[in-house]
This record gives C-alpha cells, sequence and structure tokens, in this order.
C-alpha cells in the first residue's frame, strides 16, 4: 500500500522530515513496509503545493536549500479540508509553530484531517495541550489515528516508553529537564560562569531561544509538556494555567555558585505526582543533589526520571529540540501508523 502524506508546515521540522523522507525511502519500504508518496505541503509562509501522484522531493529539497520557498511551483488554492481531498492524502504530518492558549493553527489543521479518516502526527504541543481528549475521541470516532510522540522530548521516545516499555508499571512520579533551552542557559551560568543575561544572549545567537523567550524562560513550554504527561499518566487534566510554574529569570550565578558548593545543580524541573489523592504538577527551579542523573545533564539535551513500582525509578536521557530529531519524532509516528 502506498500512502498519501500531507505536511502542514514546512520549517525547520517539516523541511527536515521531508529530508529524512528523501534520504531513506528504499529503506523505509525494505524495513518497516513504509511507502509513500507527499501529496501536499502547506505552509503559512511558503504557501501551498499539490499533486495527488507525489510531489517532486529533490526539487522540493533544492527549492528550500537555496531560496527557502516553494516559488517553482503552481500553488494550490481552497480550504484546508479541500485541499486534503484533492491531494487524497491518508496521512498528516502536523508540524506548525505552537500556541498554547488556543491550539491553532494546528488544531483546526487536526480535526480537519481526523474528522476526514486521516491519519495524523504531530509534534506541536498546542493541539495536544488544548483539546487531548476531543482530538482522541475523534480520532477514535472516525477511524483514524492520532499520535505525538514528539510534544514532549522530540526524538527522544518518552511516550512510547511510557504506553510500552514501562507498561504494567505504575508511575508514581516523573521529575524531568524538558525544556532544552533553559538547561542551556542553566548550564553556561555553571559551567562557565555567565550571568543568566549573557548565557540567555548566547542561547539567542545560537538558535536555542527565540526573539521572545518568554515562553521557554518563564516555563511555559515546559508546563505545555507536563499537562499532556498530566493526562497520559494520571488520566487528569490539568490545564498550563493551573500547573505552579516558576521560570529562570530569577536564577543568579550567585545561587547557582553556592548550591554546587552545597553539592546541588540547579536544574528547571518539570514534576508530576500524586499529592493526597491528587495529580499535582508543577515547573520550577530546583536544587538537585550532584550524585543524581539529572544534575550531569549539560546544554539543550532533556532527561527525565520516572519513579514506578516494579522497576523503581528509570532514566531517559536524549535531545528534547532539534530539526532533525523532530523530525524523527514524525517518522516514527507514520510507520507506527502504517502498522498498526
Amino acid at each position: 500500500m502506498i500512502h498519501n502524506l500531507a505536511l502542514a508546515g514546512c520549517g525547520n521540522v517539516g523541511t527536515a522530515l521531508l529530508e529524512i523522507l528523501n534520504e531513506k525511502r528504499a529503506e523505509l519500504s525494505e524495513k518497516h513496509g513504509f511507502n509513500f508518496r507527499v501529496t501536499l505541503i502547506t505552509d503559512l509562509m511558503k504557501g501551498t503545493i499539490l499533486d495527488p501522484e507525489g510531489l517532486d522531493l529533490e526539487k522540493i529539497l533544492k527549492d528550500l536549500k537555496e531560496s527557502n520557498s516553494l516559488d517553482s511551483f503552481p500553488k494550490a488554492q481552497g480550504t484546508f479540508g479541500e485541499l486534503l481531498e484533492r491531494s487524497r492524502a491518508t496521512m498528516m504530518a502536523e508540524a506548525t509553530p505552537t500556541n498554547l492558549k488556543t491550539g491553532e493553527p494546528g488544531l483546526t489543521h487536526i480535526r480537519t484531517a481526523l474528522s476526514r479518516g486521516i491519519h495524523v502526527t504531530t509534534t506541536n504541543k498546542g493541539p495536544v495541550s488544548v483539546a487531548f481528549d476531543e482530538l482522541n475521541t475523534l480520532a477514535k470516532s472516525c477511524g483514524a489515528r492520532f499520535r505525538y510522540e514528539g510534544v514532549v522530548m522530540s526524538g527522544t521516545p518518552l511516550l512510547n516508553m511510557l504506553k510500552y516499555g514501562l507498561a504494567g508499571c505504575s508511575v508514581q512520579k516523573i521529575e524531568g529537564i524538558l525544556n532544552g533551552t533553559t538547561n542551556f542557559i542553566l548550564t553556561k551560568m555553571n559551567d562557565n560562569g555567565y550571568s543568566y543575561a549573557d548565557a540567555l544572549e548566547e542561547a539567542t545567537s545560537l538558535g536555542y531561544a527565540e526573539a521572545d523567550p518568554s515562553g521557554d524562560v518563564e516555563g511555559w513550554d515546559a508546563a505545555g509538556k507536563i499537562s499532556i504527561l498530566a493526562k497520559l499518566i494520571f488520566g487528569k487534566n490539568i490545564p498550563v494555567s493551573e500547573i505552579d510554574r516558576q521560570g529562570i529569570t530569577c536564577v543568579t550565578s550567585e545561587k547557582i555558585k553556592e548550591a554546587n558548593e552545597n553539592g546541588f545543580a540547579v536544574k528547571l524541573i518539570a514534576g508530576l505526582n500524586m499529592l493526597n489523592g491528587m495529580p499535582y504538577a508543577y515547573v520550577a527551579p530546583k536544587e538537585i543533589p550532584l550524585s543524581h542523573p539529572l544534575a550531569s545533564i549539560k546544554g539543550a539535551t532533556n532527561a527525565v526520571s520516572i519513579t514506578t513500582d516494579n522497576l523503581g525509578e528509570v532514566t531517559l536521557i536524549g535531545p528534547g529540540a532539534g530539526r532533525r530529531e523532530t523530525g524523527q519524532a514524525l517518522l516514527v509516528d507514520l510507520i507506527a501508523m502504517c502498522k498498526d
């Protein structure tokens, strides 16, 4: 079977997915039975191109590399639903920018696709955070699959580990470094003696931090991820606005130095546990003993420590950001959906 793939969002992550698909087409077919053609690409800035017989990935990637545009292709017009219908899409990868308040535009993309029985994977935590139950119910009622491995730790397979690797375990607590930008800043402050301002400036220059870094440094990004984990682990809705949240803007070089002298490292921790029979979620800078695995996590790397009844504490470490890494998360879901 050949799967017709639509891509919504052709920025860094969407382009990385196209690169991987193009490079590994033969391997994906031989090893995983995943045969595909990309029939629709739509992007707010680059426009929409469509061909139900399959777009030329080599030419698309050449254009994106040379001009960061799709201008050599004729543009398609219509509503998103009409575009999906004309492209004959059977699967969609959604990689538009995150909005934790409304989930848009990704939420509309995902609703539209699922309602037509089109399988969807997304790395966009906005729609998953604000409409988790709705989207899963919609997928089930329409005979579609909905997966979102990349919304918490990018290409590091935390969600698959929770669902499959820890099957039969009861998760009692989870604590993790779920935002690479803030961990990069804290690492620079700890290892190189940077001030917060200097570390943020370097993070911005390297592309880790956005021009407006508030989503990262004030803890909103990590809060969105822990909100999703609360639903997955405990089946409870904890809106981002209700999470006990504090960012790293109050962390000084002096606090970090003092913590080190006392045998601790300062990390922005996103945590989730049961408190008096109710799930409690938080994001806050915490002093972690230097002997704990989370204390040694440097740079933009992510890590989580999961406390379970059967296995005790399990720690997963891996990239929590990056265009190629996040594109890999989309690919994992696409392969899984073609086998489900």
